[in-house]
């Protein structure tokens, strides 16, 4: 029994991407399909990226083929991902080398924010992405110990800096330029402000699919300076569940929201605790409170995070979780949660300000 390209996009209507939870051929994923006697070949192109589902997509999709079209032989799939630029504020200038930026913010400190970040950040370069981390805390620069990275930024032309890397992340921080781990920066806020811009633009960022901005906590000059000079793509918001964190968790959502920035969700950290002795899991700082935050703000949670002494003690060591113990279950959890930050992105409005128009000159 013979079939069709319209067949086989008929038969993919009815198979659910689990990241997405669109279908492929709604998703715009189904690409390129040959059919050469009763064998078919297809490309599935992801707008995520998801390496450590590629094989399980691929197998799904093939499956799902033979189970459908009737007198189908051979089916080949090839799984891959493209990441594209996305809308940001109007009026902003794009930076050169970056697809997206993606803000990780919190409304307080001690919420885990910038260990989420790096680890976010190393999840999204495992699932097969181009990133970049900028340490935006110009007062209490973290990244360069977390990402186990000394020495200080090198300039080609005198005018732009290279990032320093670790673990296929490009990074850049102020610690970098200072003296010593101790050495406090005594700025005031216009001070502080340049400082991020100069980071962020006098980078030679080099093709990232994301740039990852590791926010001071508050609703101060960064975060002011951050919607109005840098094109942010959408921002995640990390809280923990005590009452006090998402109060001030609330305020900074509502920041971005009234500068225009839009809210990719919200992440909760130290969601609940496992004893290292009798393994017993406990809410210590309450339970739920991320979910309905999110319900108040027809916002996505996008994963709970345990408080687990390892997460602390490899970050403080250089080699955060993610790289540390990149098969286990913690680990697990930030590609999940990156997986579907970068959906979220994918969902998001292309963004076509970098394009200029075709210019067509016609002679009347």
């Amino acid at each position: 029994m013979s079939f069709s390209e319209a067949d086989v996009q008929s038969a993919l209507k009815s198979l659910i991407d689990p990241n997405t939870h669109k279908d492929f051929v709604s998703g715009k994923s189904l690409k390129n399909v040959k059919i050469l006697g009763n064998e078919v070949s297809l490309d599935i192109l992801l707008g995520y990226p998801a390496k450590s589902v590629w094989d399980e997509i691929r197998a799904m999709v093939e499956a799902h083929l033979k189970a459908t079209l009737s007198g189908v032989g051979a089916v080949s799939v090839n799984v891959s991902s493209k990441v594209v630029p996305h809308a940001v504020q109007r009026g902003v200038k794009l930076v050169d080398g970056v697809k997206n930026i993606i803000a990780v913010a919190s409304g307080k400190g001690g919420v885990g924010k910038s260990t989420t970040a790096v680890n976010l950040a190393l999840a999204l370069a495992a699932e097969g992405a181009r990133v970049g981390i900028l340490d935006a805390d110009i007062y209490g620069p973290s990244q360069p110990t977390m990402l186990g990275i000394s020495g200080k930024p090198q300039s080609r032309d005198g005018q732009s800096i290279e990032p320093l890397t670790n673990y296929d992340i490009q990074s850049m921080s102020i610690g970098y330029m200072i003296e010593g781990d101790d050495a406090p920066m005594i700025w005031r806020g216009p001070m502080v402000t340049q400082a991020l811009d100069q980071l962020l633009r006098q980078t030679r960022w080099d093709n990232l699919d994301y740039l990852v901005v590791d926010l001071p906590p508050g609703t101060g000059d960064i975060q002011l300076t951050l919607s109005q000079k840098v094109p942010v793509t959408g921002a995640v918001i990390v809280t923990t569940p005590q009452d006090i964190a998402l109060l001030d968790a609330r305020k900074g959502l509502k920041m971005f929201e009234k500068v225009g920035i839009k809210i990719i969700g919200i992440v909760e950290n130290m969601s609940t605790h496992i004893c290292s002795q009798c393994g017993h899991e406990e809410h210590i700082f309450g339970a739920g409170g991320g979910q309905k935050m999110c319900g108040d703000y027809n916002t996505e949670f996008l994963g709970g995070l345990p408080l687990d002494m390892s997460i602390r003690e490899q970050a403080d060591s250089g080699k955060p979780t993610v790289v540390a113990n990149p098969d286990g279950n913690i680990a697990k959890v930030y590609k999940q949660i990156a997986r579907r930050i970068a959906v979220k992105v994918a969902e998001m409005a292309q963004d076509h300000s970098a394009v200029f128009p075709k210019i067509v000159v016609q002679n009347t």
